[in-house]
């Protein structure tokens, strides 16, 4: 049924899961039991679907994030959130963009589950303390109190800059271009001397262990990714809400998202594990 009111808030309620999990398929599965147990509950008792949902959503995706806890931990490598393909509209929403963003995701990762739920619901979907306290089991006081700490750790680590869309996508497709080129020096102007490689491989595909500070020690490694394979292609895409990139190393795909400042790459995100690069064809359908 169309007017059922998961199918209605389908798109909230996996929004909610994937900034909670940083992981679409995870993500999905959580939905998945979410639909099964909303399938068996009066609804005539349910006075605010849509509360009630993202409150199960919340306690599911509390519940898989803690399972995930120790697999994460020992995962080979940088874990990197899921990108997704989004269109330039999801970045009308301000907001919405950037709590979905490759860089603030990461910097949610950092967060235990609960202080992650609560930035999520609080600070991404406006949700008033007492639904936050009840979808976590927390009483008011705790829950203030917890989104006080998670804010400002939040905000110490977030981007510390917001650039516009036409600034950001006309950095985007200059590194691609010097990344496609595998010019040295293209490279280096196109990056900000203490830009940070991150990688993810997730153990599949070659991929650096731990991040890689400096141009100095980047841009040499971006060059030689030119020489390395037979063809490298680059295209300019939408990712998680910002202008991103698209790359085929002799076909095998890795997404690319970047942090720019003053016109310059500070951070760049790559992709490579193939298990998180599934949904690249696939549009992403965000909502708040």
């Amino acid at each position: 049924m169309t007017d059922d009111p998961f199918v209605v808030h389908r798109s909230l309620l996996f929004t909610v899961a994937y900034e909670m999990l940083g992981s679409a398929a995870d993500a999905e599965d959580v939905l998945q039991e979410t639909w099964l147990r909303w399938a068996d509950v009066d609804r005539s008792q349910v006075r605010e679907p849509r509360a009630y949902l993202v409150r199960a959503v919340t306690r599911q995706s509390l519940n898989r994030l803690r399972s995930l806890s120790r697999s994460r931990e020992d995962y080979v490598g940088e874990w990197l959130p899921e990108p997704l393909l989004t269109s330039p509209d999801v970045a009308e929403d301000v907001e919405l963009a950037e709590s979905v963003s490759i860089a603030v995701l990461t910097v949610l990762e950092t967060l235990g589950p609960t202080e992650r739920a609560v930035f999520v619901l609080r600070e991404v979907f406006d949700m008033p303390y007492g639904e936050i306290a009840e979808a976590i089991g927390k009483s008011q006081v705790a829950v203030r109190q917890i989104a006080r700490r998670a804010r400002e750790h939040v905000a110490a680590r977030r981007p510390r800059v917001q650039v516009s869309r036409s600034e950001k996508q006309a950095v985007v497709e200059r590194f691609l271009t010097a990344l496609r080129t595998g010019k040295l020096q293209e490279l280096l102007e196109v990056m900000a001397p203490d830009v940070v490689l991150v990688t993810d491989g997730g153990g599949l595909v070659a991929a650096a262990l731990e991040p890689i500070h400096g141009a100095d020690a980047v841009a040499p490694i971006l060059a030689r990714a030119n020489r390395v394979v037979d063809a490298l292609e680059t295209t300019t895409v939408w990712l998680n809400g910002a202008p991103a990139g698209r790359i085929e190393f002799d076909g095998t795909p890795a997404a690319v998202s970047l942090e720019v400042e003053d016109g310059r790459v500070t951070r760049i995100y790559v992709v490579r594990n193939p298990h998180k690069l599934t949904r690249l064809d696939e549009l992403a359908d965000l909502a708040r």
